[in-house]
């Protein structure tokens, strides 16, 4: 099961370059880093409080859906595939068949637009799947869970692809195996926080992918 956004799409310096504009327009002096470690992963509207906190301004669905017009207009003029992405893929198709997925914490329709920019949607067909949508969004276990059921597999068989800290606890806690992807770059969490939060191993190239999971 692979998170999207970081593991499959580079879009993390995007979004977080939007949001961060965004939250500096509030008030909100907030660092490159610091927006990484504390939105990375998570549904923004699962974190009003935060915001709230920093700012003074409580969120809402005007500022939301500005918030991804925005955001979608500069994935569309931007966005590209993680390098070595498609051929992760294609790999774990073979190995797999179609028990494999795109599950996400961000909304359905920023998943299915960027797995198609990225020219990836051919390979997940119906196989995407979004916290927005669960009762709760990563760091809870729900939208794995809910995953590994519609694939029919035990989660405790299942490997989970994950670059944040939320999706590895997500992970975790739906009692699969998590590979942690840590590339480097500013919008990746290090090797050493996505271990800390229960990944089994870490690699920082997806063409080595399809080797561990045969291993």
């Amino acid at each position: 099961m692979f998170d999207c956004d970081g593991v499959l799409v580079d879009s993390e310096p995007i979004t977080n370059g939007v949001l961060r504009s965004m939250l500096i327009a509030l008030g909100w002096e907030i660092s490159e880093r610091d927006c990484v470690d504390l939105f990375v992963g998570r549904a923004l509207a699962d974190e009003w409080a935060v915001i709230h906190r920093h700012t003074g301004f409580r969120i809402d669905d005007e500022w939301l859906a500005s918030f991804r017009s925005r955001r979608n207009l500069a994935l569309r003029a931007g966005l590209v595939p993680i390098a070595g992405a498609e051929e992760a893929v294609k790999a774990v198709a073979a190995l797999m068949g179609e028990r494999f997925a795109c599950v996400t914490g961000a909304d359905r329709g920023k998943a299915e637009m960027q797995l198609k920019i990225a020219g990836l949607d051919q390979y997940f067909g119906d196989r995407v799947f979004s916290g927005v949508e669960m009762p709760r969004s990563k760091p809870a276990p729900d939208v794995y869970l809910a995953a590994a059921a519609a694939l029919r597999v035990d989660p405790a068989a299942a490997v989970v692809i994950e670059d944040s800290v939320a999706g590895v606890t997500a992970g975790v806690a739906a009692g699969a195996t998590v590979y942690g992807f840590a590339p480097a770059g500013p919008a990746h969490a290090a090797p050493e926080v996505l271990r800390a939060a229960g990944a089994t191993l870490v690699f920082t190239d997806m063409a080595e992918l399809p080797e561990l999971i045969r291993a």
